[in-house]
């Protein structure tokens, strides 16, 4: 039992997760600072110097800060909207993988900032036996199939 947990916990995937977690824990501070710091600050100018963590409704000896939930929810819309850039930007970065990994390259070019395609030639593996017409391999100097002897290219 002590070896499958160790085979599970160090699996590729739970060790993504751990370091996502623990760069998602560190993200969590800077865009809390930000809100709380720079944001809730510069929307109380727009709303006339109001502090949203100092709103408080009180019933009796309940306080409920409704201004802490409406900070909460900010913070939530920015690590959200953050999290979209990241993933849209890693999607666009995989395609280009895609494309150079199937030969499509695209390069940028730095003057202009438009794409500039580019297409590589793939070397030939197979060529076709111009005696029996089958397909063998293309450094082949004679068919395997018909034992014809073949032109060198």
């Amino acid at each position: 039992m002590l070896k499958e947990f160790k085979e599970f916990a160090t699996r590729g995937n739970i060790m993504d997760l751990a370091v996502g977690v623990v760069i998602g824990g560190a993200f969590q501070a800077i865009i809390n600072s930000l809100v709380s710091d720079i944001i809730m600050p510069a929307v109380s100018i727009f709303t006339g110097k109001v502090d949203f963590s100092d709103m408080v409704f009180t019933v009796g000896s309940a306080s409920i800060k409704y201004g802490n939930f409406i900070t909460a929810i900010v913070n939530f819309l920015i690590i959200a909207f953050s999290i979209f850039l990241v993933i849209t930007y890693l999607n666009k970065l995989n395609k280009k993988m895609e494309q150079i990994k199937h030969g499509q390259i695209e390069k940028i070019n730095s003057k202009l900032g438009k794409p500039k395609k580019e297409t590589t030639v793939a070397i030939p593996t197979v060529k076709i036996c111009p005696h029996c017409y089958s397909e063998i391999n293309y450094k082949a100097t004679r068919c395997p199939n018909c034992t014809s002897e073949l032109e060198k290219k």
